[in-house]
């Protein structure tokens, strides 16, 4: 699935190195196409919840998911990681 740009996806995966959990939110604000044969990739940002962002990464699309109407926002503590990203 080709995904624009600024659209707020889910992680697929647990992120540690970043304190990030299958489940959070990002969004998308760049795209990076593959070379022949190899995966899309996107480049995502992760606010807190009053809008800080907190990391900066870059996934596989294969990493992340489209948010369904069935779902629900949850706020949970951030654990403390190094310093990556933003």
């Amino acid at each position: 699935m080709a995904y624009q740009l600024f659209t707020r996806v889910a992680l697929k995966e647990d992120f540690p190195e970043y304190g990030l959990h299958e489940g959070d939110l990002a969004t998308i604000v760049e795209k990076h196409d593959g070379e022949p044969g190899q995966e899309t990739g996107y480049s995502l940002e992760v606010f807190n919840a009053i809008g800080e962002t907190i990391a900066v990464l870059v996934v596989e699309e294969s990493k992340i998911d489209a948010i369904k109407k069935n779902e629900i926002f949850h706020v949970r503590r951030l654990e403390k990681v190094a310093a990556h990203g933003a």
